[in-house]
């Protein structure tokens, strides 16, 4: 589990009240960019007791209640493999009401025009991360990476959700979350370069579904439970599924025109401010138990991380 803690240097507009604890240092770009930040107040905490994220990854398709106890985070990262997009969280064009099938965000949804009633002038351009793609029809076959939203086009997906998020918010709410999916691919990197082919790998879709606790979460739970002092307590404020693909080498190990696939599991959570008050948070980033080779992986990983004590 991969522990980022943030640091205070300059004042920041204040973040959503139900927004997780965030970090607020400078953002990292290679290849983490979740873009530089101001620090943020430790948001308070939700009334039921879960953190929660102001972009809810899981109801845009097909619109889905999240339990009473769970987080919402107004971008539904749903999407499964389908029509090529560069956006993270959808182009600006396509069909009211149709979905970019990569990341089920609305291909309607403008980076550009404001919302009813918006009163500031929020930026349109889009930041490239450094998540690489799979190319699309017509590119070359490398350099290819996502793209993030305009601060414009996030706040619109806010809007369309029906949260009231602070337009002077919304910059930095934008630049935390690139930062944290910066930060969850640089761990998929970790267990890729592991493997034959991983320092090739990409991302090829990937799905948002913080209603649903993985199955280790849901250990950690149930441990906590009986050990309180040992095992976490809280649930993850979000989730997400990546499905990662890389190139299968040859017996000279060249790359062959066949790929392998593994999905990533990835829980976010939050923690307590760190001795200094900063806001602390987890990703946990782990292959899915999908077939034997990922089980293999994680023995092997977690036999190691014991030897070493951690």
């Amino acid at each position: 589990m991969k522990w980022f803690t943030s640091s205070t240097e300059a004042p920041a507009p204040a973040m959503p009240a139900d927004h997780p604890p965030v970090p607020a240092g400078g953002a990292a770009k290679c290849p983490v960019d979740h873009a530089a930040m101001a620090a943020a107040p430790a948001p308070a905490a939700a009334a039921d007791g879960a953190a929660k994220c102001p972009v809810d990854h899981a109801s845009m398709a097909k619109p889905k209640a999240a339990p009473s106890d769970g987080a919402k985070c107004p971008i539904d990262h749903s999407g499964m493999p389908g029509a090529a997009a560069a956006n993270v969280f959808g182009t600006a064009v396509g069909a009211p009401g149709s979905l970019n099938p990569l990341n089920s965000m609305p291909v309607g949804l403008s980076a550009t025009q404001k919302a009813p009633g918006q009163k500031l002038d929020l930026p349109t351009e889009k930041t490239l991360s450094g998540i690489p793609r799979p190319p699309t029809e017509g590119e070359s076959s490398s350099g290819s990476v996502w793209e993030y939203p305009s601060p414009q086009q996030f706040y619109n997906a806010l809007v369309r959700k029906g949260w009231e998020t602070p337009e002077e918010s919304i910059e930095m709410v934008v630049d935390i979350h690139n930062w944290i999916n910066e930060g969850a691919w640089d761990e998929v990197m970790k267990w890729e370069k592991r493997l034959p082919g991983g320092e090739d790998a990409q991302l090829a879709r990937f799905q948002g579904r913080p209603g649903d606790l993985s199955p280790k979460a849901r250990m950690h739970l149930f441990l906590g439970q009986l050990f309180p002092s040992k095992f976490n307590t809280d649930k993850p404020f979000d989730r997400h599924d990546w499905i990662v693909t890389r190139p299968i080498l040859d017996a000279q190990g060249n790359k062959t025109k066949e790929e392998a696939a593994q999905r990533y599991v990835i829980d976010y959570y939050s923690a307590p401010n760190d001795e200094d008050g900063n806001p602390v948070f987890s990703l946990d980033v782990r292959p899915a138990l999908d077939s034997f080779g990922a089980v293999s992986e994680r023995i092997q990983v977690a036999v190691q991380e014991w030897m070493r004590g951690e």
